[in-house]
């Protein structure tokens, strides 16, 4: 396999690949934050601490919208960096990806997983999202090649999206 192409990521596709990539670990921390919040409000409520138990619901609610809200604060900050005309090059090896200001190549072997989205191809490395390669860079044809020789690999799941 041999596919180049010429792309330029929008700054949507950007932010979705973030919240895509970040998605499962994130769920986790959510749940485990809002499940503690929770029981020190009930903690709060039965001491008659009233205040600090809704102080704690009122946290259970906020915490992960404001989360949320951090994520596509970062991945915005990269937009300048990732948003830029940018030719991809997938191999049998690896794949490149090239602007006129960087170079970053990557082996499929560094990857632990690829979970394959209707958007994108997410990359993690020891279950940490590392990179995303965009559906929309590539044709039908590309598309099923890459869908074909990852799955070959045996390292591709499918994502939730």
């Amino acid at each position: 396999m041999d596919i180049t192409v010429q792309y330029e990521p929008t700054t949507d596709e950007v932010v979705r690949a973030f919240s895509q990539g970040l998605r499962r670990q994130l769920t986790a921390v959510y749940a485990v934050l809002v499940a503690v919040l929770i029981m020190g409000a009930s903690v709060m409520f039965v001491t008659d601490n009233p205040a600090m138990g809704i102080g704690m619901l009122v946290a259970s609610v906020l915490g992960p919208l404001s989360g949320n809200w951090w994520l596509r604060k970062r991945a915005r900050q990269q937009l300048s960096f990732l948003c830029v005309p940018t030719t991809v090059r997938v191999t049998d090896d690896g794949y490149d990806c090239r602007t006129d200001e960087s170079t970053t190549t990557m082996r499929w072997t560094m990857f632990s997983n690829v979970i394959s989205t209707p958007e994108f191809w997410l990359l993690f490395v020891n279950k940490q999202p590392a990179a995303f390669l965009p559906r929309a860079a590539f044709d039908a044809a590309q598309q099923a090649e890459i869908d074909g020789f990852l799955a070959a690999r045996g390292s591709v799941g499918v994502g939730d999206g």
